[in-house]
């Protein structure tokens, strides 16, 4: 066993710059993330200033993140979980991995579905996702090197410290909502910005909004939405990397979806909230070495989905994992209250099945589809017809569980109900279902209600609908770049060819 590690000073080299690797002791544990978090962050909930190793409202994701992390150093499945650094020797999240055989790419897909697997497809920016876009910009770094030599080091220097460290990253790429009418002339405020450069660096003002996971991480990448690659000047465009424990970056967290009430369970809220958070960049100093690309919008557009390669396969993985949870919950609820053969219902159960099913051959095609990158990696499959199908089909995976549950999300005893000794008999007798007990029927829709009739479930369908981009967009691009089109074109033209030409030979 490594030794412990040592909470890390804000004014530590690990904070201040990417380039030092001494110290690393690779994947984290339960114990050793904890500590890791132990710095100055300037986090704000519900008007204070928190500390997220102790308030309440972060404690269940802590707790569910720090078994997430000791499955990863000593689970049953760590094997498949790690590898083996080949310049520290030390033990390395898989996560990190960048692939260039199909079998490290299969790994690696391999060990994203052991982090979803776990988390029940909960956890939409769980730390495997981010890594991922690491492993993006690491992939990218040639075309970063192009634009200024420094920029390309920096990236591949940053790769190697975030998978050394086993670094847990957020990532803030979404303008504020203020007036995305107004121009960034009359408003500069409106974006994020360089507002000085310096020979070690540059000062950046501005906000970046939903930077989801924020309070548990231990740094933030930041880089521009797609939806706002042209920037009317070029002090908008920056790539950078930053500890959360920076001075002058506050993280404003939004409220806790957990509810406050006592007697009910919130099983999935409780663990799964993961938290969005608004980060304020108050003139922050950006040294050198975390700056990965400046002023060029042009290789930004580019380059927005190299970083997101691997992260989208990622994030396929865990909506499949999502959706098998939907699965087993409609039809445990269908079978408590004995309407799994109605037809409708079964209609519905079997829909449900056809979306888990296409999820898993198409991430099987992603992964037999994977292409070689320009620096040389294995990149899965383009996922743009993924992600429009999952932005398409969360809002009617909710549906068909609300339509299945019924009033039952509504109508469910408490805990303090189920204890109690003189409704407990009423309960068995008017609120049980069909060969399971009360207890267990009233837990099961209440999970039902956390996924789509309660704040978290709320959120997370909000998330799904667009946190893969615009659905519009991503079917635009997809038609525009689908590579079979030209061949289909083609055969369609030569059969009309045949007709015209028959036309013409009796028309002389």
């Amino acid at each position: 066993m490594p030794e412990p590690r040592t909470p890390l000073a804000f004014n530590s080299p690990h904070y201040q710059s990417a380039l030092h690797m001494h110290a690393a002791q690779g994947v984290h544990d339960a114990a050793s993330l904890r500590r890791s978090l132990q710095d100055e962050r300037e986090v704000w909930y519900d008007g204070q200033r928190v500390d997220v190793l102790r308030h309440p409202a972060f404690a269940g994701v802590l707790d569910t993140l720090c078994e997430l992390y000791e499955l990863q150093a000593h689970g049953p499945d760590s094997a498949q979980m790690c590898w083996t650094s080949p310049e520290s020797g030390q033990r390395l999240s898989l996560s990190y991995l960048a692939p260039s055989t199909p079998q490290q790419l299969s790994a690696k897909i391999a060990n994203s579905h052991l982090w979803m697997r776990h988390s029940h497809g909960q956890l939409p920016r769980i730390p495997d996702f981010m890594a991922n876009v690491v492993v993006g910009l690491y992939d990218y770094r040639q075309e970063l090197a192009a634009v200024q030599p420094q920029f390309g080091a920096n990236a591949e220097r940053y790769y190697r410290y975030c998978r050394e460290h086993d670094i847990v990253l957020t990532h803030a790429i979404g303008d504020p909502q203020i007036d995305r009418s107004a121009s960034l002339a009359e408003h500069p405020d409106y974006a994020l910005r360089v507002v000085e450069r310096r020979s070690d660096g540059v000062v950046v003002r501005g906000a970046k909004q939903l930077a989801t996971l924020a309070p548990y991480c231990h740094e933030v990448l930041v880089y521009l939405s797609p939806a706002f690659f042209m920037r009317e000047s070029p002090q908008y465009v920056i790539w950078f990397a930053l500890p959360v424990a920076t001075p002058g970056l506050r993280l404003m967290c939004r409220e806790a979806q957990s509810p406050n009430a006592t007697g009910f369970r919130h099983d999935l809220s409780a663990r799964y909230d993961e938290q969005d958070a608004m980060l304020f960049f108050d003139d922050v100093f950006v040294p050198n070495e975390r700056i990965f690309l400046l002023d060029d919008s042009a290789t930004a557009a580019r380059g927005f989905p190299r970083l997101s390669a691997w992260a989208l396969m990622a994030g396929q993985v865990r909506y499949y994992h999502r959706l098998r949870t939907f699965l087993g919950v409609a039809s445990l609820a269908a079978q408590s209250i004995g309407v799994d053969q109605f037809r409708e219902v079964a209609d519905m159960l079997g829909e449900l099945t056809s979306y888990v099913e296409l999820m898993r051959l198409a991430l099987q095609g992603l992964e037999q589809g994977a292409r070689r990158t320009s620096s040389g990696l294995l990149a899965p499959g383009v996922t743009l017809a993924m992600d429009a199908f999952a932005a398409q089909t969360t809002t009617r995976v909710a549906h068909m569980l609300r339509v299945i549950c019924g009033s039952g999300l509504v109508m469910q005893p408490s805990e303090a109900d189920l204890r109690n000794p003189v409704l407990r008999p009423l309960l068995e007798r008017y609120m049980c279902g069909k060969d399971v007990s009360v207890a267990f029927k009233s837990r099961l829709f209440r999970l039902a209600a956390e996924l789509v009739s309660e704040r978290f479930g709320m959120r997370q369908e909000l998330y799904e609908m667009w946190n893969r981009g615009d659905v519009v967009r991503n079917r635009m691009a997809l038609y525009a770049s689908y590579p079979e089109r030209a061949e289909i074109e083609a055969q369609v033209r030569a059969l009309l060819q045949r007709g015209t030409d028959a036309l013409e030979g009796a028309n002389p």
